[in-house]
């Protein structure tokens, strides 16, 4: 910078924050050599960091809120962080702030790479020969998979596109930094661009032309316009490529089958897999066991074991296990199931490491709504009901119960269906769990119904494949980032058909490379190679095309992008047939039969005999797909899969897949520290209308991060930013029921629930049932709650800074740490702790005792909000409130904005 820059900048001459310290400060270099402090230097890496963002930004603000951490001896790494975390001060200000702290880590990654400091080097020149050594020095250390000798780094290296470094986010390169970024003895080998590139190469390994489909791979990628699951980022290239996310098991009513699949489990997670395990078949407590002539413990203790196992295992050393068990709704053990995440009984009884759902049949939810009784067995005197569904599910499941009226069947229980349905809601909305799936669904829409059957879903709820002692099905997954396919205020379907196309193949390279962990996995992914590509940012989408989410436009777009995404995907499996052949057990397949996904919705009101009230209507020619099936095939028996992207997402800078914005303004913490984060879109229509300052800031903080009771803010903005929790459930069951026509799986469906309604309850998931989704994943409650406020102005606000709502709410009866507002902590899979709030405040610790009913805050395996009172009672009627809303004044939060399972998967 010569020094007509320098002038422009203010650079020149001494800064008067430092005009009294710079004679006494020292900075002590790496050698321990101690030089004079220099503050032009030091404003002149501010500047450089605040580029393009001088509008946004003030360069001096930053500087004096740097000057307070700056002492005698400060090292050149401890300046960057200063610049950094005085950056991240101000991101409540303007997300331009945010910017400028990722260059300061882009500055910090940039010398631990190549040992050159980023503003005084040749960026490019060094930047390729970074990507050169990092390849040289992965397979020197046999990091890399010695393949990628066979590449010719030196093209891939030409392009390299660094600019789109500028497209991160700080918390998505963040992320990337702490959790994905290659080392070798705690020395980083990777830049983003390497980073992508690397991926890149490593989905490429089998492709003829292993130059052009990187670079088409590295580009995609790069521009976030699609981003692969989180075990595709981390072992992509790898000496042990397992790119898969999830493993689905069904386990065998066999002493050495449970102990085989608990073992799988330890080696499919030891690989980064998340686990889903199916125990309907073992039989209940009480069953007689032949071979030695006593009586089962039942499924329980072997669930406690798996939640042992499942504690015990690092995934890649990177996060902690996760795993879920699913059961179907008539073992008789259900009940004991639903107990399985409470923080009160028996804890040899309890499962606090694993998650549960339940696996519904139709028959179940048509016995309450009908007010009929509920019969429960033993697997083992019942073998075939878990492997039937539909009507034939309905014939044999009374049939088997008529066997208990004339003796023939002796262990069993008949109870109110109403009563276990008021006490899976009661469950769900006390501890989160367990999620409420439906079976028929799920197997009536699959692609596969002529090989098998669909036995449970995944950790997340999006997956729906076959599983059997010689199948472990395996998640292949990857998502399509929305908002950065609506140009000039439309979507860009040339875009999004070139994107989705070749992400298809993206995902069906996985298949090939994959390293699996357990031969039933490895046969189940070559037989069938079924895909997920999903999709992320719908919620950026609707901003950019100012539709409001709670809208018919918004129902009509997810629809329609939904539509588009499964039209180009199965037309690109189908192509892909065409080179590479179709999966194995394509014959007799829906595909094969001429049925699509779109078909099934018919297929499923066949089987209920009741209509679904879906849109029915396509946009796209669907007889050019048919046709082209008809003639090459498919080469991915499924091809679609919504799944919760909370981690790729953040590195994407979007919001996670299908859902609406958690909070407009919100804290987030990490090891760096904790910042206040606004709601960008937001920020930037504020600006528009002049809105935008620190009362505006001062309100946003105030209301927690809601804009409805903001009088200055236009109701169309109101409309537009609504929160998840002020949005009504139901009409997300109806935009998810929309988009799921389109699937051949599922998605990850989290409802939001405001209030403690029992009734609102019930209708949600059984207008959730009766809209024909095929699985709901969490549930999120948000009861009432005050929130104090001490960083804001007390003469504009009032001294307590309490809002008042006209729910009364429950004092605790506990000690409980000082909490200057809301406060949410989530536990990673790698045990970072994740905290949103809207103020700074301490987490909480503490053990509640209220009403006879005990909650460990800190023992939840997800984020939690507080739960006082008994609220596991329903009123008699299923539609009936709770006892009393005092009897809650806040419901569990099951999982937060980056909810601990999500990860696996994305």
């Amino acid at each position: 910078m010569d020094r007509t820059q320098q002038s422009k900048y203010g650079l020149t001459g001494q800064h008067p924050i430092f005009s009294t310290l710079t004679d006494a400060l020292h900075v002590t270099l790496q050698d321990k050599t101690r030089v004079p402090f220099d503050p032009v230097r030091m404003r002149e890496s501010v500047v450089w960091a605040s580029r393009g963002y001088e509008d946004a930004v003030s360069i001096n603000l930053i500087i004096k809120e740097m000057s307070r951490t700056i002492y005698d001896g400060i090292t050149p790494t401890e300046l960057n962080q200063a610049l950094f975390l005085a950056a991240t001060a101000f991101i409540e200000r303007d997300p331009a702030y945010g910017y400028v702290a990722t260059r300061c880590l882009r500055k910090k990654l940039f010398k631990e790479v190549t040992r050159f400091s980023i503003t005084r080097c040749n960026y490019k020149q060094e930047y390729k020969k970074a990507f050169i050594n990092a390849i040289n020095k992965g397979l020197q250390y046999n990091l890399f998979d010695q393949r990628l000798k066979e590449f010719d780094i030196e093209i891939l290296a030409d392009n390299l596109c660094i600019e789109r470094d500028e497209l991160f986010e700080y918390m998505g390169l963040r992320t990337l930094y702490e959790r994905y970024f290659v080392k070798y003895e705690d020395t980083y080998l990777e830049l983003p661009q390497i980073f992508w590139m690397r991926v890149a190469m490593g989905l490429c390994l089998q492709e003829k032309n292993k130059i052009e489909k990187t670079i088409e791979f590295y580009n995609l990628m790069s521009t976030m316009r699609y981003v692969p699951s989180t075990p595709t980022l981390l072992h992509a290239a790898l000496k042990r490529p397992q790119l898969s996310s999830c493993y689905l098991t069904t386990v065998e009513d066999d002493l050495k089958h449970i102990f085989k699949c608990i073992g799988d489990n330890a080696q499919l997670s030891k690989w980064s897999g998340g686990l889903s395990n199916d125990w309907t078949n073992i039989r209940a407590v009480g069953a007689n066991i032949e071979s030695i002539k006593v009586e089962s413990q039942g499924v329980i203790p072997f669930l406690r074991i798996a939640n042992d196992t499942t504690a015990a295992i690092n995934r890649s050393g990177k996060r902690r296990s996760a795993a879920v068990v699913y059961l179907e709704t008539w073992h008789l053990e259900v009940e004991d199931f639903l107990d399985l995440r409470r923080n009160t009984g028996d804890e040899r009884r309890r499962t606090h490491d694993i998650n549960t759902a339940n696996w519904i049949p139709d028959l179940f939810i048509r016995r309450v709504i009908e007010g009929g009784t509920w019969t429960l067995f033993s697997p083992h005197d019942v073998p075939d009901l878990h492997h039937i569904y539909g009507k034939a599910f309905e014939k044999r499941y009374t049939e088997y119960e008529q066997k208990t009226q004339n003796g023939e069947i002796e262990l069993f229980k008949v109870i109110d269906a109403k009563k276990l349905w008021r006490k899976m809601l009661s469950r769900l909305f006390e501890t989160g769990h367990p999620w409420l799936t439906f079976k028929d669904p799920c197997n009536v829409r699959s692609p596969q119904d002529h090989v098998g059957v669909v036995h449970s879903s995944n950790l997340c709820t999006e997956i729906t494949l076959n599983t059997s002692a010689d199948e472990t099905a395996v998640c292949n997954l990857g998502s399509v980032n929305l908002g950065l396919h609506i140009i000039d205020g439309k979507l860009d379907d040339i875009m999004l058909a070139k994107t989705v196309t070749t992400a298809m193949r993206m995902l069906d390279n996985v298949i090939d490379i994959n390293f699996y962990p357990t031969k039933e996995a490895e046969n189940a992914n070559f037989k069938h190679r079924p895909v997920g590509l999903g999709q992320m940012g719908l919620q950026d989408a609707l901003y950019k095309l100012d539709i409001t989410f709670d809208s018919l436009q918004a129902l009509q777009f997810a629809d329609e992008v939904s539509e588009k995404i499964s039209y180009y995907a199965i037309l690109a499996s189908s192509q892909l047939a065409r080179e590479r052949g179709s999966y194995q057990s394509y014959k007799g397949s829906k595909w094969d039969r001429g049925i699509l996904p779109n078909d099934t919705i018919a297929l499923l009101e066949q089987e209920r005999g009741t209509y679904i009230d879906v849109p029915r209507d396509e946009r796209l020619d669907w007889d050019v797909v048919r046709d082209h099936i008809k003639q090459y095939g498919m080469r991915n028996a499924n091809c679609m899969a919504i799944a919760p992207t909370a981690t790729i997402a953040n590195i994407s800078g979007c919001f996670p897949c299908i859902e609406p914005i958690y909070k407009n303004l919100y804290v987030k913490a990490n090891m760096s520290g904790e910042f206040t984060v606004v709601n960008k879109y937001l920020i930037e229509d504020l600006k528009n209308l002049n809105l935008w300052n620190r009362d505006m800031l001062d309100q946003l903080k105030y209301y927690d991060g809601s804009v409805q009771m903001i009088e200055s803010i236009p109701d169309h903005i109101k409309h537009k930013y609504k929160e998840s929790f002020e949005l009504d459930p139901e009409w997300m069951i109806d935009i998810s029921a929309a988009r799921g026509r389109w699937l051949d799986q599922s998605q990850s469906h989290n409802v939001f629930m405001r209030g403690v309604s029992g009734k609102k309850l019930h209708d949600i998931y059984i207008r959730a049932w009766k809209k024909g989704l095929k699985t709901t994943y969490y549930l999120r409650t948000l009861g009432a709650s005050q929130i104090e406020k001490s960083t804001l102005d007390a003469k504009k606000f009032g001294f307590t800074q309490k809002r008042e709502y006209t729910t009364t709410t429950t004092t605790l009866d506990a000690s409980v740490k000082k909490m200057q507002r809301t406060h949410i902590t989530t536990v990673e899979n790698d045990g970072t702790r994740n905290s949103f709030s809207s103020v700074v405040g301490e987490a909480v610790d503490v053990r509640v005792s209220q009403n006879g009913m005990t909650v460990d805050i800190e023992r939840a395996a997800a984020s939690v909000t507080m739960v006082t009172g008994n609220a596991s009672v329903l009123s008699d009627s299923v539609g009936g409130e709770l006892d009393s809303d005092d009897d809650i004044t806040e419901g569990v939060q099951a999982c937060s904005i980056e909810n601990q399972e999500c990860d696996v998967c994305q």
